[in-house]
């Protein structure tokens, strides 16, 4: 049985003002089984990480702040004006994205929500994300939940191995105006092979480890300002050695102009200062290979008989073939080899820990169909409701 507890403690500043806080300098722990509810600030001065049990952030406006980084095991978000650190903190189990955000002042890297290595989180949106810093510790593939103002913009990093540690953030803000990162992000000083380069918005990433990543586009990004072909976008990165943006060479690129993602090739992220969305040269080519649209589709799997698997028409005439489906982030949600029509909203992958049981959100998902023994290609849309 769980036992919820709620602490506030009065915190005088002065003997002028008061707020009130929690004031940890010691001997506090959260048993197996147990939880404990903060209405209020916690100042945290002393170790406090020997957790098991359930933390949560309730209320109008929470604040994390003192000395000592605390370690959590299971991680409840429900603020109406954010979680708001000041210190860094640490989960070992789940973080729980009711509403509101978990946010670190971008001015400040050292201070980030971070996961260990068997850490994982659900219930994140554009409202209920991490405006700031997350960072992963042990762990070789995670899709970073960050965003800024009202919208969530991951980056999905896919590691050659585990990843000693890895930070990312998300800024809405043109790379050669901002001033929260130290340097010159001019999108005029490109590579020779990149056309242009996104005035919207950007990623910070830290990494030690070969890898690739996936980035998105929404209509925010105005990708139509910079071209009227998504197969040119790119993943581009500001390189430290050279000081110009480099093409990070998209190895699949899917949607149109007001939405889609690419991945990129594998790269070292400590070798560039930030990362954007650009515009190759010359359009996406995979495999050498002409890619096809199909119509775009609708499943509602919800057992009337209509539109309840995704099925295709012409996969008929290709029995080898192989079919996956991504999210709009770019994260692989389904992926089946001599597909015939399995798919009926639910994950395959072992990338997605929740929506396997309860079902994939209600959305817009990219499909892509590899028709093997015809030599086929497609791509397009289909839409997922309940």
């Amino acid at each position: 049985m769980r036992i919820l507890v709620f602490i506030s403690v009065l915190f005088g500043l002065g003997g002028l003002t008061a707020q009130t806080a929690l004031y940890n300098n010691g001997n506090l722990r959260i048993h197996d089984g147990g939880s404990l509810g903060f209405h209020t600030d916690l100042i945290n001065d002393a170790p406090f990480d020997e957790n098991l049990g359930l933390v949560g952030f309730y209320g109008d406006n929470v604040s994390v702040f003192g000395t000592v980084v605390p370690l959590f095991y299971d991680v409840e978000v429900a603020v109406e004006n954010d979680l708001i650190l000041t210190l860094g903190l640490d989960t070992r189990n789940n973080t729980n994205f009711i509403f509101g955000d978990i946010f670190t002042p971008k001015a400040n890297p050292a201070v980030y929500y971070n996961f260990l290595a068997d850490a994982f989180y659900n219930g994140e949106g554009n409202l209920q994300k991490i405006n700031g810093y997350a960072a992963i510790t042990n762990k070789q593939d995670f899709m970073f939940p960050v965003g800024s103002n009202d919208a969530l913009r991951p980056l999905t990093l896919n590691s050659e191995s585990v990843n000693p540690f890895a930070k990312c953030a998300y800024f809405f803000q043109n790379p050669s105006t901002q001033s929260v990162i130290p340097g010159d992000f001019n999108i005029e000083v490109l590579d020779v092979d990149i056309a242009a380069v996104s005035n919207m918005e950007f990623w910070r990433l830290e990494g030690s480890v070969p890898s690739t990543i996936s980035i998105s586009w929404n209509r925010e990004s105005n990708m139509a300002n910079l071209t009227d072909d998504a197969t040119t976008i790119i993943p581009v990165g500001w390189s430290k050695v050279s000081q110009r943006w480099i093409n990070l060479e998209a190895t699949f690129v899917t949607g149109d102009l007001e939405q889609g993602f690419t991945t990129s090739a594998t790269f070292v992220p400590n070798d560039y200062e930030i990362i954007t969305l650009g515009v190759s040269q010359i359009p996406f080519e995979p495999l050498e290979k002409e890619v096809l649209t199909l119509d775009n589709f609708f499943v509602s799997p919800n057992g009337d008989g209509i539109n309840d698997r995704f099925f295709v028409e012409e996969l008929a005439e290709s029995p080898n073939n192989m079919v996956r489906i991504y999210d709009r982030f770019g994260l692989k949600v389904f992926e089946q080899a001599n597909y015939v029509d399995e798919f009926e909203g639910f994950s395959n992958v072992g990338n997605i820990v929740f929506g396997r049981e309860d079902g994939l959100p209600i959305g817009v998902y990219f499909y892509t169909i590899d028709m093997l023994d015809l030599d086929l290609k497609y791509q397009g849309f289909l839409y997922l409701a309940r």
